[in-house]
This record gives C-alpha cells, structure tokens and sequence, in this order.
C-alpha cells in the first residue's frame, strides 16, 4: 500500500499547532477590535498617538464635528450594554434547559448501547473482522457518552463566545462608520474573524486531543475508538439543534412585531428608540444568527470529520494502523486554518475598502481567495500525507483507491461550495435582477411581491442541487461512502472564513440599531446599511454553504450508519423501507410547521405588547417618555424557550422510535427520505428570505432610478416590501437554517445508536 511523507510525529505537531496559530490570531484580531475605545475621550488620545494602517486617529466626518461627541460615545456605550445583557440572560436560560436534555441524553446513550449485549465487561468479536477481539459493547457506551458531552459543550461554548465578540464589537464598528465605510467594515470583519478562526480551532483540538486520549484505553482497536468518536458530532448538532431553533425563534418574534406596528402602522424608522421592541430585536440577531448559526457550523465539521472517520477506520487506513492517512480528515481541517487565515489578511490589510461599492465584491473575494488556496493546501497534503494508493471500505468490500482520487473529492466538495455560495448571493443580492424583479413586483402590492418571492426561492433551489448531485457521484465514484465524507469536509475547510463572513453580517445589523437609537446622522445610518445588506447577502451565502454540506455530511453518515446496521441493500420497492422513505421525506414539512407556527403566535404577542405600549404610554411617539423594553425582552425569551422544545423533540425523538418500533430498513428510509425532502425546502425557504429582505433594502437605499421610483420609506410599494420581509423572517432564520441540523442530526443519532438497533430494533414487525 506504500508509506506516507508525513511521518506520524509530523501529525502529532501539526495538527495541534495549526489549531494554536488560529486560536492565537483571533486574539490578535480581538486585541486591534479592543482598539477602538467606547469611552469619549479615545478620539483625541488615539489622534495623539499617531495615525497607523487602521485609521485610528482620522478625522470624523464633518456633520459629526458640530455634535457633541461625548453623549454619543456614552449613548452607543449604554446601548451595547442592554444587548449584551439581554443576549447574556437569554444564554444562559436556554442553557439551563438544554443542559438538563443534555444530561438525560447522556444517560440513554450509556444505557442504549450498554444494554447491546447486557452491559458485559468482556472482548467480543470484531463488527467486520469477527476473527479479531474488540472492546467490549460497555467501553463503546462509556466513550459515546463521554464524546456526546464534549462535542455538546464545545458546541454550547462556540455559541456563546460568538455572541460575546458580536455584542463586543456592534457599537465599536458604529463609532468606527463615523470615519468611513471602510473602517466600519474592517471592524465588523474582524470581529467576525475572532469568532470563526475560535470555532475553527477548538472544534479540530478538541477532537485531537479526544481522539489521542481515547486511544489509550482502545489501543489497537481503532473500528471502536472511531465509532465512540460518532458522539461529538451528536453532541455538537443537538446542541446546535436547540440553538438555531431557540434563538431563531426569539430574533423573528421581536423583528416581526417591530417591523409591523413601527414600520407600517406608526410609520417610524427601524431600530427607532421609540419602537419597545428594538432591545430584543438587536438582542435576537446576536443570540440566533451568531450563536446559533456558529453552533450549527461547529456541528457540521465535527459530523463530517467523524463520518469520515468511522469510514476510514474500517479501510486499509484502521486495518493497517496507519496513524498519518487515518487523521486524513483533520490535517484538511488544519490547513484550512492557515489558508482562511491569510485569506483574511486580504480583507483586512492587503486591501483597504473606500467606498460603499467595494464591500459585496471584498467579500465575494474573500470566498475565491480560500477556494483558490485551499485546492492547492489539499493537493500538497494528498500528496504527503495519504499513500499513493490504498483500499476504502465498500459496502463489505474493500475498493482501492489513489491518493490523486482522494484529492479531487475533497476539490470538487470545496468548488461545489464555492458554487452553491455565488448563486445564492446571485439570488439574494440587490445587485442583480432576481431581487430587483420582486422589488418591482410591490408596485402592486404585497401579494404580488409575496408570489415573486416564492417563485424565486424555489427557482434558486435547481443549481444548488445539480452541484450535490455532481459532488455525490464524482466522489462516491472515487472512493465510495469517505469520498462523499471528503467531499463534505472540503466544503467545509474553509469554515473560518465562512463564519468570518457570516457573523460580520449580524454585527453590521446590529451596528445600524445602535446608529438609529444613539440619535446619529443619516449618514452614518446610510453607511451601516450598505455594511448590512451585504451582510444580508452573505448571510445568505453562509447558509448555502451550511446546507450544502449537511446534504452530504448526512449521506455520508447515512452510508456509515447502513455499514453499521449491517444492512446489505436498502431495496426501494420493500414496503418496509418504501414506509419510512414517504414518512421521513414528510418530516421537514411537520418541522417547518412547528417552527413557523412559534415564530408567529410569539410575533403575536409583541405585537400586541407593542401596539399596548404606543397606546397607553405618553409622549411615547413623541420621544419624551422611554419605552419598557424589559417586557418585549422578556416575551421573546419566555417564547423561545417554550417552543423550541416540541421541534427538539421531533428531530431527536424520530430516530429512536423508528428504530425500536420498526427497525434498520424503515430508519434508512427516514433518513434518506428527510435528507431528500429536507435540503430542497432549507434552500427555497432561506433564498425567499433572503430575498425579500433585499428587496425592502433595495427601495430603501433608494441608489437607482428604478429604486428611487418605487420609494421613500413609508411609500406603497416600501410598506409591501416590509411585509414581504416580515414573512420572510422565519423562513430564513427560523425553519431554513434548523432544517440543515434535522438532516444532520437524525442521521448521526441513527449512527450511534446502530449497534443497539441492530440488536433489539424492529419490535413491531418481530411480533407481527
């Protein structure tokens, strides 16, 4: 089979090291973010200190010299504080409850897995090799269990230091838009560097470190160490289930109910001082499409990472014991690394942004530069650190696959991204003609701007699925069920960037809410807004990227789990699995109700909270009296803690009654039937969103003729876009988002609870 440049020593280092460095530069970027001071003297004492690459020391922009510049600073300064309180206190709530799920999670894996053959201390007989003695079943139990709680609080640890960088840099980068948008920019960015070079590192050191550390009980067992592995991708998604849910929930709860009283029955800015749903508004962004969504992604990469894994244990790599090819996976992880790393020097100091135009394409470009030199990382490390040629198990086969083979799977996972990226920013960006057709479409109303949306939703759905389907037949060709793993890695290789990307959105947003209630100039509203919409934008991108690799990272569990199960062929026309196909492809839609359906009974009440406060409290419209923001913060929390607990359930629940009830054949059913069904409706669902979210932007920049006739705010056709955006709220942050962790999760619950399935599942069709 041959050996490998790589030497295992050389792993041991590099691994490890790489997840150093990124962690070490997002200090470093946390550290320049810090730079920027909210106290009011900062201005002068930085003008003293010299100028420098990142501005600190320009001038302010002329209409703020008259202003006085020390309550602005305080005001912004007090403004960061209730957020940050705000998202704090939500966190830590839902983490109360989700830490009890965690716990009695944690006890039924223990007790699922022991009981596969009666909790017995003694070796048994290999699942592929049963002339080899293995771990017992117990030791499998403890481990699952033990890396389900790891991969659980590193998931909740991800979300939540994401929220505090976000909630840190919001009114820095507001201060910063009153030097100019290219400051602004590269604060946000930074920021949004911090959190995802964080995640990026712990996620892969965590897992190392676990790995290594298990080894020593395992020893030369590696098919049982890697299956105890399939834990913390569990505990990463469960988490990340909850989060995106929970804080999906309580960020479209207060955006709907601020945006329909303010907007379009009181006629008042967004994130107006007087509207009492602004704090929770703001708060939303941070703890939904920051901690969620960062949840979500750690959960992504660590189910990848260990489906490639678990398949690679069972190959020539586990066989052999080949230490180098086997951690395969995770020095793809490791490169990533460094190559988002000088991706983002790109954006922050190799090119400085001057004007509004050049945000989008800085952006877009950061997404080809780590596409660009991530291809040519893998080429180099499918080249030193996998033998020239080597065997991959096949459904009880052993195919033989070269190291060039493995390469192109994870290149065409890597380019697939790229290309599910551009037609979703394609679709969603006000810069081409999809968005600008449904801006157009509210000339007559909201009902022609709610059916362009949808038809564009569903529309951006047919290229994204052409570049799965080549990445699935292209990989799984090369080298079966790892190649699609690989695949799935690829495109996440790049998650630093990514999330960068990602988070740099919400705290644009939020840095505009602060902007608009400090009472700042309409200029530097007009500059957080451009920051916004391509955040909007690339919002759009990052989820695109997510559900593209959760379709894969399923199918790729989907082919452990078949393996596991001991499943030869999952033969459509059987009734059994036909049975579970129709269901599973059903339970995205049952999901999305339930998700739907909480976002708009919580948008109910601060609706009504709102319209209660306008009505009975004086001077409030007129800006004397302050609005009791404390009761809509309180209403968004008390909702999504609620609901976010029967969707939870549905997802986790599914797998385990479909397998005790009626077996492994209907369970790969379910699975491939949601995953079908699931990726289709995420894409449509945060496109239309998207979307409609642009357009409403689009009319309100007012920077073409064709925008300029269709506004200003508060005309006819800017009260349809409202609306339209306002139903797009939870089809893109609510039920799109969390449909990626369904597929995911089922998948990788099914996977880890196989040996159990295997053994005692299908009660309903042993009796009948």
């Amino acid at each position: 089979m041959g050996v490998t440049l790589l030497p295992d020593l050389g792993t041991q280092v590099l691994i490890p090291a790489c997840a150093v460095v990124g962690i070490a530069f997002s200090l470093i970027q946390w550290l320049l973010v810090s730079k920027v001071k909210l106290t009011p003297s900062s201005e002068h004492a930085s003008a003293k200190n010299g100028a420098g690459k990142n501005g600190f020391a320009d001038h302010l922009i002329e209409e703020e010299e008259g202003l006085n510049d020390h309550s602005i600073v305080l005001k912004c300064a007090e403004i960061q504080t209730a957020i940050s309180e705000g998202a704090t206190s939500f966190l830590y709530t839902e983490y109360q409850y989700v830490g009890v799920f965690m716990a009695a999670f944690a006890v039924l894996i223990f007790l699922f897995l022991g009981s596969v053959k009666g909790f017995s201390t003694k070796s048994q007989p290999c699942t592929y090799d049963e002339t080899k003695s293995c771990k017992p079943a117990l030791a499998t139990a403890v481990f699952s269990t033990i890396s389900f709680v790891l991969g659980a609080v590193t998931s909740v640890i991800s979300g939540f230091l994401g929220m505090k960088i976000a909630t840190y840099a919001n009114a820095r980068t507001t201060l910063e838009a009153r030097k100019g948008v290219g400051k602004a920019f590269i604060t946000a960015f930074r920021s949004g560097a911090v959190m995802g070079f964080l995640l990026a590192a712990n996620g892969l050191l965590v897992l190392f470190i676990a790995i290594n550390l298990f080894k020593l009980y395992y020893g030369d067992d590696w098919g049982g160490l890697f299956e105890s592995i399939t834990g913390y991708g569990l505990g990463g998604s469960s988490m990340a289930l909850f989060g995106r849910v929970g804080g999906g929930i309580y960020t479209k709860a207060a955006d709907v109910g601020a945006d329909l009283v303010g907007k379009i029955e009181r006629d008042i800015p967004e994130d107006d001082p007087r509207n009492p749903a602004v704090i929770a508004d703001n708060v939303g962004d941070n703890v939904g499409d920051i901690a969620g969504m960062g949840s979500d992604l750690f959960g992504s990469y660590a189910e990848s990472s260990c489906a490639a894994l678990v398949v690679a244990s069972i190959s020539s790599f586990g066989i052999n014991h080949e230490f180098t090819p086997m951690l395969y996976p995770l020095i793809v992880s490791s490169v990533g690394i460094i190559v988002c790393l000088i991706t983002t020097l790109f954006a922050t100091d190799f090119f400085e942004i001057k004007a509004v135009k050049e945000i989008e394409p800085a952006l877009k470009r950061q997404l080809i530069i780590s596409t660009i030199l991530m291809t040519v990382g893998v080429a180099v490390i499918s080249w030193v650190a996998l033998p020239s040629s080597f065997t991959i198990f096949n459904f009880g086969t052993q195919k033989v696959v070269h190291n060039w083979q493995l390469f192109l799977c994870v290149a065409v996972g890597l380019w697939a991204g790229l290309i599910i990226g551009f037609v979703t920013e394609y679709y969603t960006s006000n810069a081409y003609s999809p968005v600008q057709d449904v801006a157009d479409s509210c000339r007559t109303g909201a009902a022609t701007n709610v059916i362009f949306g949808l038809a564009l939703g569903y529309k951006s759905v047919i290229i994204p699925i052409f570049a799965i389907a080549i990445s699935i037949f292209v990989s799984f060709s090369f080298a079966a069920m790892y190649g699609i793993a690989m695949s799935a890695l690829g495109m996440l290789s790049t998650i630093a960037t990514g999330l960068a990307i990602d988070a740099y959105g919400p705290i644009s947003d939020n840095a505009g809410g602060i902007a608009e209630m400090a009472g700042m100039s309409h200029r530097i509203r007009e500059r957080t807004d451009a920051l916004d919409a391509a955040g909007n934008t690339t919002a759009a991108i990052g989820k695109g990227f997510a559900i593209g690799s959760a379709a894969l990272v399923s199918l790729a569990l989907f082919g452990a789990f078949v393996s596991r199960a001991g499943i030869s062929t999952v033969d459509v026309l059987t009734p059994k699995v036909f049975i579970g196909l129709i269901v599973g492809a059903m339970l995205p839609y049952w999901f999305s109700a339930m998700t739907m359906k909480s976002v708009g009974s919580a948008a109910l009440k601060m609706v009504e909270e709102v319209r209660r406060q306008f009505n009975t409290i004086p001077g409030l419209m007129e800006g004397t009296a302050k609005p009791d923001y404390a009761t809509c913060v309180k209403i968004s929390t008390d909702a999504s803690i609620k609901e976010m607990i029967p969707p939870g359930c549905l997802v986790m629940l599914t797998p385990l009654i479909v397998g005790i009830f009626f077996g492994v054949e209907t369970l790969s059913g379910v699975l491939a039937g949601s995953l079908v069904s699931g990726v289709q409706i995420a894409i449509s669902a945060s496109n239309t969103g998207g979307a409609w979210d642009n357009a409403k932007k689009y009319i309100e920049a007012g920077v073409s003729e064709h925008a300029r006739s269709l506004g200003p705010k508060g005309s006819d056709p800017h009260k349809a876009a409202v609306i339209g955006d306002t139903i797009g709220d939870p089809l893109k942050d609510t039920s799109g988002p969390s449909l990626n962790i369904l597929i995911k999760l089922m998948a990788v619950e099914s996977l880890v609870f196989a040996p159990f399935f295997a053994t005692h599942g299908g009660l309903l069709f042993k009796f009948l």
